[in-house]
């Protein structure tokens, strides 16, 4: 009876938690794209444009790397800017989430979590809504295999997991250093440059290889890429190695923002 009881106050807990979740991701979207024309679908612009401009300065000399095809760098690229825009967006809106609503928190009990989950969850509905099928549109042409089409979703998954676990522990690190924000996007920065992604990672030298293994967006790029231009089935250990570094992100994350929410209310 018990058991039964707790149970239920768990589901009902849970409910709550995803309406809330919904409420917040849906006030997100409301925010960032009221009186916009295009909505969503504006976060289509930003790759396509740096994807032309990259494939007029870079195109000639990388398209060899990718079997002598223009058309190919440019799948590469278009691919590489979607994924790391997603993570740069959605890691930079939840960093600020916690202390943006400290005067709610202040007033109602609510589980902080949910603030930089609902920013994480607006950019992956703006994802799904306007990068994803065009990228599974473009893997079922290339590789003509449903399973490419399915196991793309295993490192975007990974990817989710990986902002998830940054959104966590910036947000939870900015309660406390409020300069973050500026260091942040310096180190969003140094990111982008440092992996593949208008570049082929063949030309990156060998001392400097070791820190692209250690990004834990590198390996969601190269399983993205390998599943849907190469034409070959997945490559297990690809999707694999992707999902272990989502894991990892995602728990040291979690851990560290359990931590030191205890001290939030004095600070916000």
């Amino acid at each position: 009876m018990i058991a039964s009881t707790l149970q239920n106050e768990r589901k009902s807990q849970l409910k709550w938690y995803w309406e809330l979740l919904y409420v917040l991701v849906r006030r997100n979207l409301k925010k960032r794209y009221r009186g916009s024309f295009l909505g969503i679908y504006w976060s289509l612009l930003n790759p396509i444009i740096m994807t032309v401009l990259y494939t007029a300065v870079f195109g000639t000399n990388f398209k060899v790397h990718y079997d002598n095809s223009i058309f190919n760098y440019i799948l590469a690229v278009f691919t590489g800017l979607i994924i790391f825009n997603f993570f740069s967006s959605s890691t930079a809106q939840a960093l600020p989430s916690v202390v943006a609503n400290g005067s709610i928190v202040n007033k109602i009990r609510l589980p902080l979590l949910i603030f930089p989950l609902s920013f994480i969850g607006a950019n992956l509905f703006q994802f799904l809504m306007g990068a994803l099928p065009l990228l599974l549109i473009v893997t079922f042409i290339l590789s003509g295999h449903i399973i490419n089409v399915i196991a793309i979703l295993f490192p975007l998954f990974a990817l989710v997991l990986v902002c998830t676990g940054i959104g966590f522990f910036t947000s939870s690190l900015f309660v406390f250093f409020r300069d973050l924000p500026y260091f942040y996007e310096l180190l969003t920065f140094l990111t982008w440059i440092s992996l593949p992604i208008f570049y082929p990672p063949i030309i990156v030298p060998d001392e400097i290889r070791p820190v692209l293994v250690v990004n834990p967006l590198f390996p969601i790029i190269e399983s993205i890429r390998q599943i849907c231009l190469s034409g070959d089935l997945p490559d297990i250990s690809l999707i694999f190695h992707s999902l272990l570094s989502g894991c990892i992100v995602l728990t040291l994350g979690a851990i560290t923002f359990r931590l030191w929410q205890e001290k939030f209310m004095d600070l916000l």
